[in-house]
C-alpha cells in the first residue's frame, strides 16, 4: 500500500515541477503579436478563399500591415475597405472596389448535369457545398461567400455564379448614414422667467 502511495506522490510532484517549469517558460519565452495584424484580420470576412493573391485572411492582413492595398477582397467589399481605411489612416476612392463585383452572388449547380464528382466540394473553403460522390450536389446559399472557386475545378461547367436577389434582409442599408447635427443654445434663451 505505501509503494502505491509513494509512486502517486512521486508523480504528483513531477507533475507540480513540470506545470511550473511550462509555466515560467510561456512567461519567459512569450511572443508579442502585432496588434494592428489582429485588427485588420478581425475585419476581414474570413472566407479564405484566396481571391485576394494571398492563401487566406491573415496572411492578407499582415501584408496589408506591411503596406499592401487594402482593396484585393471581393468577399469583404466596399464596406471592409472603408474600415480598412479607416484603420490605416488612408484615403479609399469610392470607386476603389467595382461595384458590380459588390453585388453577392452565391454558386447556383445545375443538378440536371452534376455528374457527382466532388470536385467542387473539395474547392469550396467554406464547406457551403453538400453531396456525396455520384450524387446531385447543392450549394447551401445561407453559407456560400461567393469566393467562384467552385467553379473552374467543375468537369460539366454546371455551376453558375448567380446573384442573390434583394429582399429586405439583403438590401444595403445605410441607417447609420443620418448626418446629427449638434446645435449649440445659449443658455440664457432657455431660460424661464
Amino acid at each position: 500500500m505505501s509503494g502505491i502511495l509513494i509512486a502517486v506522490a512521486a508523480i504528483a510532484v513531477l507533475a507540480a515541477i513540470f506545470g511550473l517549469l511550462l509555466g515560467f517558460a510561456s512567461i519567459r519565452f512569450k511572443v508579442e503579436a502585432d496588434p494592428i495584424v489582429e485588427q485588420i484580420d478581425a475585419i476581414l470576412p474570413q472566407t479564405q478563399c484566396g481571391q485576394c493573391g494571398y492563401p487566406g485572411c491573415r496572411p492578407y492582413a499582415e501584408a496589408i500591415a506591411n503596406g499592401d492595398d487594402i482593396n484585393k477582397c471581393p468577399p469583404g467589399g466596399q464596406a471592409t475597405i472603408e474600415k480598412l481605411a479607416a484603420l490605416m489612416g488612408v484615403e479609399v476612392e469610392d470607386s476603389a472596389h467595382d461595384e458590380s463585383k459588390g453585388i453577392k452572388k452565391v454558386a447556383f449547380i445545375n443538378e440536371d448535369m452534376c455528374i457527382g464528382c466532388t470536385k467542387c466540394i473539395q474547392a469550396c473553403p467554406v464547406d457551403a457545398i453538400v453531396g456525396g460522390t455520384k450524387a446531385v450536389h447543392t450549394v447551401i446559399k445561407d453559407e456560400c461567400t461567393g469566393c467562384d472557386l467552385c467553379v473552374s475545378p467543375c468537369p460539366t461547367d454546371c455551376i453558375d455564379m448567380v446573384p442573390v436577389e434583394m429582399t429586405p434582409e439583403t438590401w444595403k442599408w445605410e441607417l447609420n448614414k443620418i448626418p446629427v447635427v449638434n446645435i449649440p443654445t445659449d443658455a440664457s434663451a432657455n431660460k424661464v422667467e
